[in-house]
């Protein structure tokens, strides 16, 4: 049974609360990376989003902003208030994970065992950069599929129980076609992301020496 209590009801929420009064955090585009047009999600070097995070379990529901930026080397996820201040940042670089959240910096060598066992959260972290842009992680089966062969329905089956993930609508965003709408369940926990903005990213040197071709 997934734990969200603790921190849903004693640290998110007195977080919110009291960040809120303060001035927001902006999330910055790293310098190196620059905005790019792909025909589909794989072509992207890297890419960054925008959007909303909605959980809910038998006992809590909150929702919070969410931003992401996923390179081939790393993986930067934020929940933020309205005025955008950083109420949770998960960093994985170089094999290190690290968690920042109440004020405190924890480390280890798996974001998702660091993320459940600091804050009762069993969030796919993992697999969400696929889910999120519309593909299946190794492990998945997808179940049905639409008219276009885009997935609708799939189960992460190398979880226990497994995630079942809908994809109820779509969208195109920096020239390719991404989820709009996900729904994530498992057992007694409902996840739904929001994507709003959609960015795919190149290394600035990358994408200079392609408009010279």
């Amino acid at each position: 049974m997934n734990n969200l209590s603790y921190f849903t009801k004693t640290k998110l929420v007195w977080v919110i609360l009291s960040l809120s009064l303060l001035s927001a955090c902006a999330t910055k585009t790293p310098d190196n990376l620059i905005p790019v047009q792909v025909n589909h999600v794989s072509q992207a070097q890297a890419w960054e989003m925008q959007g909303k995070l909605a959980v809910r379990t038998a006992d809590d529901k909150f929702s919070t902003n969410l931003y992401w930026l996923h390179t081939a080397d790393i993986n930067e996820l934020k929940l933020t208030t309205m005025l955008g201040t950083t109420l949770l940042s998960l960093t994985t670089e170089e094999g290190v994970a690290k968690l920042e959240v109440d004020g405190k910096v924890y480390r280890h060598h798996d974001a998702q065992e660091l993320l459940t066992e600091i804050t009762g959260w069993s969030i796919p972290v993992d697999a969400l950069p696929l889910w999120i842009t519309g593909q299946a992680a190794q492990g998945d089966k997808i179940i049905s599929r639409d008219p276009k062969s885009r997935p609708t329905v799939l189960l992460s089956e190398k979880d226990s129980p497994p995630w079942k993930v809908e994809f109820n609508s779509w969208q195109e965003q920096s020239g390719a076609e991404i989820p709009r709408l996900l729904a994530l369940t498992r057992e007694q926990l409902r996840l739904k992301i929001q994507i709003s903005q959609w960015q795919a990213l190149s290394a600035t040197t990358l994408a200079t020496n392609n408009q010279k071709k």
